[in-house]
């Protein structure tokens, strides 16, 4: 006999909640469920870049609890431990109080309180001072703020080309390899088919990024039984349940794909006719060397890419649906010899250079493991074949009755994106996953919405004209398309102070923010007057050569005035960069403020559907601080900037909040898709809808759309997909989105460097750029280890931080701290042994740019070769309201001390930033050292020291202990 459960029991076989989530009374007088909190509000976590929904439980107006959304697309109800200790965030110690102006020298640490009145005083007459005359002398960069459309919107309406965020330093490889091949990129403009993959491959991935997903994800695969595959020097995390643990060198992904490239080509397992349909691998590419259009495609009259077909003998358009194109072969056009792009690749890979067994040594790899990996990948891409019976139409009209994949899906990040060799190597993965057929289908690697869109996709980068009260003519950040989008001046110096967009960094899609500092100090190529930054440390674990960037910040000219003049910096806690700014804008907690997670910007979107999400305020601040957004636009307002202003001078938005609701970038599109229209029925497109964030709100806080089945796969030529993302504003017109294995963008720079053109290289970055603007993807030594003395400094060192943490946020946290307050540098046990080396040692660690003390751990979970750490756990003493005594100040130490920001000199005497030459990503991983054992008496405690920091005077002494929830506690033993 069945019996029912009891009332309130949670017996529900789904993850939703239950009206009644009370336990049963089992008559033994416990409160299984006692009430925690008055209320629970629905927001969206920032404790690291995931942006999943949780649900904060307030009691007596302060944050009592912090669980998963069970109802929110990106988590389902999952939460981490940096999620749940969220409180700990919102109540930190260090969390600034009130505006602060510097009145002791600069990174002192030595501030008065001011109003916020006169802070808008300052920043406004400094601002308008700048705008008035020469607006490129502000220079505006921000952090990971998720907030970029608004803050470029705010640079474009200022008129300063000099805006961009953490992405130079962070994965543009990652973001331009993908945009520029496909249309659309990993993480967040991508994801694994979780739910039909068969083989899943993790390149450079590691704990901290789009962590709930990847692990519900990779608990599906595991349950399934799918195998993982991790291309990774470290075994830990998702690397350390992978069923294969490749340790391979780093800095040599690329090599170890084009190898797999080269088997699976051997072997002639490629999807020739996914090829045809989704890629320009049957395009014909002039072959006439010396001449100006040499390496680009045969054109019609009408600029139409051109293919050979085998059966008509004769050209016809390359997106004809009715062509039977030729891949391979050579033939002439009007004189001129051409050949397809997929010749060039096979002549290209199959060059015995990139076999198993000259690639295995200089990879760390067996040659016989990669020709496994190799054989593995074709057997399930081509014997284990998903097709789906859903019905689906082509952009061509092309009626399909089932959608067929091959069920191989691959995912990279940092670890591929941070060499100087990154955006090349990632590109190498798009094209492994193209040859195989599994991008966007079942079982593959599938776009998230917005995306795909055209490869590159637009629009242009703005600045090359800047004038005094005139915004620019677009966006700071874009995409250029050849050299005559470059933002340079006549004599090829770069328009921009970081360089971005450049003949240093042509494809720099997220600029380099990384450079500023430098550039900025050498007034290369010209000096400014302000600095402003939000949210980004770039006095500590955001800079490289942190040394030399706080001289650098504090250097003064021969007449006593600092370099960089004036620097504007917005924290909401007292960071290792707040004593080095002039004036500090105190911001919220993400728990006391606005944010918008935008369409416009980076989703919550997934593959089945579009999505977005808010933050809202759940508690009111206890301190005189204000949400940077809604300080930038008030700043926008007092400066009469257009578009924050309305005729008549008055201020156009209130805050954050009104600017989210009723700005439109063009008409009916703004920063939220859903509920949009006057009675929100509107998705995507639609009138301002004065009721918006109460209905996010009301939602959990988010909306998402689900698409229907036949618009899931196949997202570059689905013909329902694209006439829904014309409606939503994704793309302009319901064209077909080619895959761009060979890059023509790319040849145009070549052809600049061989003279041809109207913009042309300076003479001595002509064999540069000729050398790195390959359209097909190639590999090369990374540029420090080409220069380095490898038998001095043998191994390689990298940084990645902990699953429980991320950037410096994470290691100021109290509970946080409980499970990493010290790092470590991890050496494999081999290695160790040969140097004499046991557990607990404490050692120097060595490159060219000088040396930092840390303690060691050994392992066996890592290549032979190379050595790593966590990044950001070692703090200077003073901040982060860390007592003087904390273990991240005394034992934890920071790789970025000896991670040069400049390559060595070229033979022109030319430094470049220590950075991909095609993109300008940050090649922190680069980074070549030797260990030697310090002595007794240098043992205990790290180096370099730097001198303590001063405190704001709200700062009240770091506790011996920080608790939390006694009070709650107290509360309820007084009310029984």
């Amino acid at each position: 006999m069945r019996h029912p459960p009891p009332r309130g029991a949670n017996s529900a076989p789904s993850q939703r909640p239950l009206a009644d989530t009370r336990a049963p009374d089992e008559g033994d007088g416990v409160d299984t469920s006692p009430g925690i909190s008055d209320s629970i509000a629905k927001t969206t976590c920032y404790m690291c870049a995931c942006r999943c929904g949780i649900d904060v439980h307030i009691k007596d107006g302060k944050v009592r609890y912090i669980n998963g959304n069970k109802d929110h697309p990106v988590n389902r109800g999952v939460i981490c431990g940096k999620g749940s200790s969220g409180i700990m965030q919102h109540y930190s110690p260090a969390r600034l109080r009130k505006p602060l102006l510097r009145t002791g020298p600069r990174g002192s640490g030595v501030f008065r309180e001011i109003e916020w009145e006169e802070a808008f005083s300052i920043a406004t007459e400094r601002l308008s001072a700048i705008r008035r005359t020469d607006p490129k002398k502000l220079a505006f960069f921000t952090g990971r703020d998720q907030s970029q459309s608004l803050t470029g919107w705010w640079a474009s309406q200022f008129g300063t080309p000099n805006f961009a965020a953490h992405g130079g330093f962070c994965s543009v490889n990652m973001a331009a390899g993908g945009l520029y091949s496909i249309g659309g990129s990993f993480w967040e403009f991508g994801e694994p088919d979780w739910d039909n993959t068969r083989y899943f491959m993790l390149f450079g991935v590691a704990e901290d990024h789009d962590s709930n997903p990847i692990k519900i994800g990779l608990g599906k695969l595991k349950a399934r039984g799918a195998k993982v595959v991790s291309i990774n020097p470290c075994r830990t995390g998702y690397n350390a349940i992978a069923d294969d643990w490749v340790g391979i060198r780093p800095g040599t992904d690329g090599l170890f794909v084009f190898a797999l490239i080269h088997e699976l080509l051997k072997a002639g397992r490629v999807d020739l006719d996914y090829l045809l349909r989704y890629t320009n691998a049957h395009v014909l590419v002039v072959q006439e060397p010396g001449t100006s259009d040499d390496g680009l495609f045969v054109r019609d009259a009408g600029g139409n890419p051109l293919a050979w077909d085998r059966v008509a003998k004769t050209f016809v358009k390359a997106t004809d649906p009715e062509a039977k194109p030729a891949l391979t072969g050579n033939f002439e056009v009007g004189g001129r010899r051409c050949t397809p792009v997929f010749q060039l690749i096979a002549d290209r890979y199959l060059d015995d250079c990139y076999a198993p067994d000259a690639v295995a040594e200089r990879c760390g790899i067996r040659a016989d493991t990669i020709r496994r990996i190799a054989a593995e990948l074709a057997h399930v891409a081509f014997e284990q074949t998903i097709e789906l019976p859903i019905a689906w139409t082509d952009w061509a009209g092309r009626r399909h009755e089932t959608i067929k994949g091959r069920p191989v899906s691959m995912h990279a990040m940092r670890g591929i994106s941070a060499h100087s060799n990154g955006f090349h190597s990632c590109r190498a993965i798009h094209l492994l996953q193209v040859l195989l057929g599994t991008v966007d289908v079942p079982g593959g690697f599938r776009f998230k919405p917005p995306y795909p869109r055209s490869a590159p996709p637009g629009p242009k980068p703005a600045g090359r004209t800047v004038k005094p009260m005139t915004p620019l003519d677009g966006m700071p950040l874009g995409f250029v398309c050849g050299p005559d989008d470059l933002l340079v001046e006549e004599d090829g110096t770069p328009t921009r102070i970081d360089k971005a967009y450049s003949w240093d960094a042509p494809l720099a899609a997220h600029g380099l923010m990384h450079t500023v500092i430098r550039n900025a100090w050498a007034g290369d190529p010209y000096p400014i007057d302000t600095l402003m930054m939000y949210m980004s440390n770039m006095a500590w674990n955001s800079s490289m050569n942190t040394v030399e960037t706080i001289r650098m910040l504090t250097d003064r000219d021969e007449a006593g005035n600092y370099k960089i003049p004036f620097i504007i910096y917005s924290d909401a806690y007292y960071s290792e960069t707040v004593p080095f700014a002039d004036l500090v804008l105190p911001d919220t907690t993400y728990l006391e403020r606005h944010d918008c997670i935008s369409l416009l910007d980076r989703p919550i979107s997934h593959a089945d559907g579009p999505g977005d999400a808010i933050r809202h305020p759940v508690v009111e601040p206890d301190r005189d601080v204000r949400p940077f957004q809604s300080v930038l636009i008030e700043l926008g307002a007092r400066l009469g900037l257009p578009g924050f202003v309305d005729e008549d001078g008055s201020a156009r938005y209130a805050d954050y909040a009104d600017y989210i609701v009723n700005h439109e970038r063009t008409p009916g599109i703004g920063p939220l898709a859903g509920w949009r229209g006057k009675d929100g029925t509107s998705i995507g497109k639609g009138e301002v809808n004065p009721n918006q964030l109460q209905r996010y709100i009301d939602n959990g806080g988010f909306w998402h759309h689900d698409f229907a089945d036949n618009q899931r796969y196949y997202k570059m030529a689905n013909r329902s997909y694209l006439d829904f993302a014309v409606q939503m504003g994704f793309i302009h017109k319901a064209e077909p989105i080619i895959f761009q294995l060979y890059s023509e963008p790319l040849q145009r720079f070549r052809l600049a460097a061989r003279g041809h053109g109207r913009v042309l290289p300076p003479e001595a970055e002509r064999q540069r750029i000729e050398t790195y603007m390959d359209p097909l993807p190639f590999w090369y030594m990374p540029f420090e280890e080409a220069v380095v003395d490898l038998e001095k400094y043998p191994l390689h060192a990298l940084t990645q931080r902990p699953m429980h943490m991320y950037h410096s946020w994470g290691a100021q946290n109290a509970w946080l701290r409980q499970i990493t307050s010290q790092n470590r540098l991890f050496v494999h046990h081999r290695t160790g042994a040969g140097l004499g080396l046991v557990d607990d040692d404490w050692v120097w660690i060595e490159s060219i740019n000088g040396r930092v003390k840390g303690q060691i751990k050994l392992v066996d979970g890592v290549n032979e070769s190379t050595v790593w750490t966590w990044n950001a756990i070692g703090k200077r003493r003073g901040s982060w309201g860390l007592k003087d005594d904390a273990a991240e100040s005394n034992r934890g130490f920071l790789l970025n001390h000896i991670i040069g920001d400049q390559t060595s000199a070229d033979a022109q005497g030319k430094r470049y930033s220590n950075s991909d030459p095609v993109t300008g990503q940050a090649a922190w991983f680069d980074l070549r050292v030797r260990i030697v054992k310090c002595r007794a008496e240098e043992a205990g405690f790290t180096e370099p020291h730097f001198e303590r920091f001063s405190q704001p005077a709200h700062f009240e002494p770091s506790p011996d202990i920080l608790r939390f929830g006694a009070e709650f506690r107290r509360t309820r033993e007084a009310a029984e």
